[in-house]
């Protein structure tokens, strides 16, 4: 059976508004539409606390950018648990 994790909310919405909601089995972090999206696993996450003042912000987002290249954080492990194919 085809099982789909969307790492764009935007793509994850198409999918709930097409009627294929039950192949997806995870979805990005910031997904929060349509509710149903909230039962789905989280496979990313961001690598910034979100309740940082907004100067603590700016330092973390150039910090994280320069080191790694990126904001966010791929949860690998449960990509494979949850084997979208």
């Amino acid at each position: 059976m085809l099982q789909i994790c969307s790492l764009l909310p935007s793509a994850a919405e198409i999918i709930f508004a097409v009627g294929a909601s039950d192949l997806l089995v995870g979805v990005s972090h910031e997904c929060d539409y349509p509710a149903n999206a909230a039962r789905l696993s989280k496979v990313t996450c961001s690598k910034i606390a979100a309740n940082l003042p907004s100067e603590q912000i700016d330092a973390a987002v150039r910090l994280n950018l320069a080191d790694a290249g990126s904001l966010y954080e791929l949860d690998l492990a449960l990509l494979e648990r949850l084997g979208p194919i």
